[in-house]
């Protein structure tokens, strides 16, 4: 009787929120030159508002049964084994170099001094946790225009110092995997895959964040799905799941789901470090750790984006597509942005090089196409070197940077997210005409 009374509720609940979606969330036409072109921006109708609103009606408010449910089918849909969420693509990052640095890895632990291969073109979180951990950013070159790490110039970079890899997939297009694979198995070095711009892009039609030993991803809204703020970590790799687990939970020795007790059956019964015989398993911690959980919330959230996740991407194909036909007649001015062989981005931005025969400047066209309601963004820190905060930071460079050095100057990205329809893509198109008329 109680749970028909409830099941009637929730379907009431459902009706008006569906009405007020369609009420608050309304969709107005476009009309050029008013109404924005965006970069980015979370996608999502009523479902996903049910969904959250579902959660918060079990009253479990830490990770639950929707977080459960959208780490199995999200590791499905990527073909990893693990996927452990956290609360935000920069926490996951941390937490994955972080892992990587635990003794358990015997000789291949990372340690302080010693030195990790990157691009100065990058976001600064994926950099950040490799420097607070007394790590050396090594830094090489990018090609340009798939504006990827260039994997010719990485065993050049190597010493023995030399402990990873750590690169992302920029704005959503693969680098090659698959070279970098081969120099990590021959140099024995790690490699962390910053996915936070690609989920849906693959490599040899393998997901990307399948091929390294950890791979990160951010669901903040400017992403392919969001959960408003969120991330993961994804592995292939038993014993890293076990450590990964532990340090994003406390650093706690126990195993014991959120909400469980005494799953290993001797909850009482352990002696680790100094700790006396039997102290509680469940405040026994055995390596330094945060607590970088979500709510369910979130998770639900997640769950109903991810439903939609394909969709997103090919429209995402599609939008790049459609730019790239509609300003290819200008390449004589400017670089289009070209995927890396044998890949299928997942397309975050569409990045756009002047050269010099285009006769303007980067930032006269970035305030033309503001004034056209037209967003633009940088890629990211740029020549991250360049930035305030790294004036301290003790990094290396291998060999020149010319083509970071052009992207510092000379780059920037337009969206091609699923909010964007046709009659946007022709009103951006129409502006470069104007601009290079």
């Amino acid at each position: 009787m109680e749970e028909a009374k409830l099941k009637n509720i929730k379907d009431q609940i459902n009706e008006l929120t569906e009405q007020y979606y369609n009420i608050k969330f309304a969709k107005k036409p476009f009309e050029a030159g008013v109404n924005n072109v965006p970069v980015s921006g979370k996608v999502f109708d009523a479902e996903e508002l049910k969904y959250i609103i579902d959660s918060s009606l079990d009253g479990w408010f830490t990770t639950g049964r929707f977080n459960k449910a959208f780490e199995k089918d999200l590791a499905k849909f990527i073909g990893c084994r693990r996927v452990i969420t956290v609360n935000s693509g920069s926490s996951a990052n941390l937490l994955a170099f972080a892992t990587l640095t635990s003794e358990e890895l015997g000789e291949r632990a990372i340690k302080p001094g010693d030195e990790i291969i990157s691009v100065a073109v990058s976001f600064p979180t994926t950099l950040n946790p490799a420097i607070s951990f007394g790590c050396i950013p090594v830094f090489v070159d990018i090609d340009i225009p798939t504006y990827n790490i260039n994997v010719e110039l990485i065993e050049a970079a190597i010493t023995p110092k030399t402990k990873a890899i750590i690169v992302a997939h920029t704005l959503g297009n693969p680098f090659n995997i698959e070279a970098i694979q081969h120099i990590a198995k021959k140099h024995k070095l790690w490699i962390i895959e910053d996915c936070c711009d690609a989920l849906g892009a693959t490599f040899n039609g393998k997901h990307v964040g399948t091929f390294g030993d950890i791979s990160t991803l951010s669901f903040y809204p400017a992403h392919h799905i969001t959960m408003g703020e969120g991330g993961a970590v994804f592995t292939n790799h038993t014993k890293l799941v076990t450590l990964i687990e532990s340090i994003r939970d406390w650093g706690r020795d126990c195993w014991c789901e959120t909400g469980c007790d005494n799953t290993c059956g001797k909850r009482f019964e352990w002696q680790l470090g100094g700790l006396p015989l039997g102290y509680d398993h469940k405040y026994i911690y055995s390596r330094i750790g945060y607590n970088l959980k979500i709510t369910d919330m979130q998770a639900a959230l997640g769950l109903a984006q991810l439903h939609k996740l394909p969709k997103f991407v090919e429209q995402r194909r599609e939008n790049y597509s459609k730019l790239y036909n509609g300003l290819k007649k200008f390449q004589d001015k400017i670089i289009l942005p070209e995927p890396t062989p044998n890949s299928e981005p997942s397309w975050f931005g569409f990045l756009i090089t002047l050269k010099e025969e285009a006769g303007v400047d980067r930032n006269t066209i970035i305030k033309i196409l503001s004034d056209a309601k037209i967003d633009t963004r940088l890629l990211f820190a740029g020549d991250i070197r360049k930035q305030p905060y790294f004036e301290k930071v003790n990094y290396r460079v291998s060999g020149d940077l010319p083509n970071s050095s052009i992207v510092l100057y000379n780059t920037f990205w337009i969206g091609v997210t699923p909010m964007i329809g046709d009659e946007m893509i022709a009103h951006v198109v129409k502006t470069f005409d104007s601009i290079f008329s």
